[in-house]
């Protein structure tokens, strides 16, 4: 005789893949963080993962919820459905209950649409997100032998630790960050901040500043900040490595430390490290396309 199915169970299973669903995320956003260039402030990662902790009491009540709201009532239907077809009642479930998660959020997905005059296209990618993640809560709660919420939690568990060591060693292999490689020819053009602040490199080794941030010890990026104009000369240091590449530009009225590279092969920036020494803060100038750096 087959097992009576337990909703409760599924109930609980649900939330568990739920919660799991989120720390592999979490997972894979901080391995993808170490593969995109350094942001102007670094992250404060003892804040960051004490709020990580925090939350997680509000991300196992948010799970609990939608598993009750979708979940359930999808494995429900899923259910009713394999009974009425016949056959292999699980193997019908299994098939109906992703339907029934799409059908259950169409509804409530359209309303907040229409309400808040959301773009199609990003309602659609919401719906069919919510649909994949909440349908895998009820695929995996589907089965009615014992010990399926240990077994959840030891592959759930085990899913999250292989993504972070797999995703270490590729970035040990190297998928993390490295500044690209430019040269002399790269640095010729235009370079501008956030407030149109502006070094102008030359071929001939002339360079030209106008409004470029000087920052003292202690600044922050976001603070006001001595501006510095004036004319001088400017040479390209390769480094035995991209790390080790550095931009000098002598104006005798601006005093600069040597400009650090970092950005992208298509996006190339130079940076001034802002405050005490090893802050992590970080005075970019990006380089301007002809389009940009004609506009006034």
């Amino acid at each position: 005789m087959r097992q009576k199915r337990s909703y409760g169970r599924v109930l609980v299973v649900s939330t568990l893949v739920g919660c799991l669903e989120v720390v592999l995320t979490i997972v894979v956003v901080l391995l993808y963080v170490q593969t995109q260039p350094p942001p102007d402030e670094p992250p404060d990662w003892v804040n960051i993962g004490g709020s990580l902790v925090a939350a997680m009491p509000l991300v196992g009540f948010i799970a609990f919820l939608l598993s009750l709201v979708f979940v359930v009532p999808a494995v429900a239907l899923a259910d009713v459905i394999a009974r009425g077809l016949g056959g292999r009642a699980a193997w019908w479930a299994a098939v109906a209950s992703p339907a029934a998660v799409a059908a259950l959020l169409a509804a409530p997905v359209l309303v907040y649409a229409t309400h808040n005059d959301t773009e199609t296209g990003a309602t659609l990618v919401f719906w069919a997100s919510a649909t994949a993640s909440l349908s895998l809560g009820a695929l995996i709660a589907l089965p009615r032998g014992e010990g399926l919420l240990r077994r959840v939690a030891l592959w759930g568990a085990a899913a999250a630790v292989g993504t972070a060591v797999f995703g270490a060693f590729g970035l040990a292999a190297g998928l993390a960050y490295e500044p690209p490689r430019i040269g002399p020819r790269t640095m010729t053009g235009t370079w501008i901040d956030e407030t149109r602040g502006t070094l102008v490199f030359t071929a001939d080794g002339r360079v030209q500043a106008s409004g470029v941030g000087v920052h003292r010890q202690g600044d922050r990026p976001g603070e006001p900040y001595r501006r510095c104009s004036g004319s001088g000369t400017w040479f390209y240091e390769p480094g035995h490595d991209v790390w080790s590449q550095r931009v000098r530009v002598e104006i005798p009225v601006c005093h600069w430390q040597a400009w650090h590279v970092d950005g992208t092969g298509r996006e190339p920036r130079i940076s001034q490290e802002v405050g005490d020494p090893g802050s992590g803060l970080l005075y970019k100038l990006r380089k301007a396309s002809d389009r940009t750096s004609h506009v006034t």
